[in-house]
């Protein structure tokens, strides 16, 4: 029995190193995105728009056609965008 827990004891301390090995990797990427922001900020672009780009360029064609769809229906419904009149 004190065989297996030592073999246990193991694996558990493995998998904890090898989470806390990934989360500092993920700080360093996380630090290294945050760097291109900014330079791209000094280069006098919008962040808050490269991310909504960066962010949409993950998404499938369908997916991003349909989330333009319900928020164009929504902005349209709260009058923050005038009917175009088409259907008059």
């Amino acid at each position: 029995m004190t065989e297996s827990l030592g073999v246990a004891r193991d694996q558990l301390r493995s998998i904890v190193e090898r989470v806390e090995r990934l989360e500092e990797e993920k700080k360093t990427i996380a630090d290294d995105i945050k760097e291109v922001y900014a330079e791209a900020k000094s280069n006098g672009f919008d962040t808050k728009t490269l991310r909504t780009v960066v962010r949409l360029r993950k998404q499938e064609a369908a997916e991003r056609q349909e989330q333009e769809a319900m928020l164009d229906l929504y902005l349209h419904a709260l009058g923050m965008i005038a009917d175009t009149g088409e259907e008059e």
